[in-house]
């Protein structure tokens, strides 16, 4: 098997973001610090995040992450949805909308209750499109709002 990982680039933060983002996620841990000396700053950070192997590459120069990839977290629940999205938010992060948060180095970041898709892709194409238009009006996702408004409760966030 050829192993592979996605490589994120930053700056010069790639060991504090991959160990802000393990922090964040229950069997996550920071694999390997590469470094060219003893007491230089980190080149490559490997890192696995809920078990999915990433690397962070301090690049020497900006270079701007865009909304094009991004790390989904599907939540088990929503406590631990709203825990996640408050920890990215208060290390700087920006709130998007429909369940996108930007983190302080640009990364884009997905997180989703568990149960979630279920609702936006079931086989009731009008509670699906219901759901979807809860959904657009929100910006940390609220799965009993967006499970209310697939069954036709309502469902406004």
């Amino acid at each position: 098997m050829i192993p592979v990982r996605t490589c994120l680039w930053y700056e010069s933060e790639a060991e504090e973001a991959a160990r802000f983002y393990t922090s964040l996620v229950p069997g996550s841990a920071v694999e390997e610090v590469m470094r060219p000396a003893a007491e230089a700053p980190a080149v490559l950070v490997h890192f696995t995040l809920g078990g999915v192997p990433f690397s962070a590459l301090n690049g020497g120069s900006s270079v701007a992450h865009t909304y094009a990839a991004s790390v989904v977290l599907e939540a088990p629940d929503q406590v631990e949805t709203d825990r996640l999205w408050q920890a990215i938010l208060e290390n700087d992060g920006k709130e998007v909308q429909c369940g996108w948060i930007t983190d302080r180095w640009g990364v884009s970041w997905q997180i989703i209750p568990q149960g979630f898709q279920k609702l936006m892709f079931s086989a009731d194409a009008e509670a699906n499109q219901r759901a979807y238009q809860a959904m657009l009006k929100m910006i940390r996702l609220d799965l009993a709002a967006v499970r209310a408004a697939h069954e036709g409760k309502g469902g406004t966030a």
